[in-house]
């Protein structure tokens, strides 16, 4: 088993793909928007879509964990730590803006 080999399962990819979606979601808002944006009590069709986004990725994450940590415990680490680095990096902006 390579790292290449264990990305290419769904279960490794696509959370990260789901969190450059999100990091994309927050950034085109952020561009169209700009970073200051009055709070309102509906949180609008972007937030939901993030937090869909954001929230999915954990049945998906778990998957992966439970299938490939013991198969090839190395490697699937490397792989869970650069998912959690994708989720920091699309909850970055969100932090950052105050969004």
């Amino acid at each position: 088993m390579t790292f290449p080999n264990v990305l290419h399962r769904p279960s490794a990819f696509l959370p990260l793909v789901m969190s450059v979606a999100a990091l994309a979601l927050v950034l085109g808002h952020v561009a169209m928007v700009g970073a200051v944006v009055a709070h309102q009590a509906d949180e609008g069709a972007i937030a939901h879509i993030f937090q869909l986004l954001i929230a999915g990725q954990v049945p998906l994450v778990a998957f992966f964990a439970i299938k490939w940590l013991p198969r090839a415990p190395r490697l699937s680490l490397s792989v869970l730590a650069l998912q959690a680095a994708a989720v920091v990096a699309a909850l970055a902006p969100v932090y950052f803006f105050n969004l």
